[in-house]
């Protein structure tokens, strides 16, 4: 009897160790893969708040044309329709966040990524995008177009 309590004993002594090895090496895996973790996970860009932004003067830009911005951390797009009258949006697609284009030749705003089209008034008219795109506040003081959010 007291042999059987001694392999118990034993027994517990090995489990108490595996434990021990089993905590020691998920700790060891922690302490290496958690900065390889954050090192791959992109820090958040925290957004630079604009009230009001100069694009361009007004001579810069013809009819028909259009000229890409920054308003914070992401894109815009300055139009100029072919009657004279300034349109400005986020150039961020509403469908996967790529950077919209105006299309001269199309008159419209056009998304590469899945062909997603837009009209001079942001409304997505076909392609996968769900909703229009962002409109931005346009102001024109003497030669100067500013855009806001």
């Amino acid at each position: 009897m007291a042999e059987d309590n001694f392999f118990q004993e034993k027994q517990t002594r090995r489990d108490f160790l595996n434990y021990i090895l089993g905590f020691s090496f998920f700790a060891l895996l922690s302490a290496v893969l958690y900065p390889i973790f954050l090192y791959l996970k992109p820090p958040k860009a925290q957004e630079v708040d604009v009230s009001n932004l100069k694009i361009a003067k007004t001579t810069e830009i013809e009819n028909g044309s259009s000229k890409m911005f920054k308003i914070g951390n992401k894109p815009g797009i300055l139009i100029r329709t072919n009657e004279g009258e300034f349109k400005a949006f986020s150039a961020v697609c509403t469908h996967l966040d790529c950077t919209v284009q105006y299309k001269k030749d199309e008159n419209l705003i056009w998304c590469a990524c899945h062909n997603g089209r837009y009209d001079l008034n942001g409304k997505n008219i076909s392609g996968p995008p769900p909703a229009p795109l962002t409109p931005y506040n346009i102001t024109v003081q003497k030669d100067e177009i500013f855009v806001s959010k």
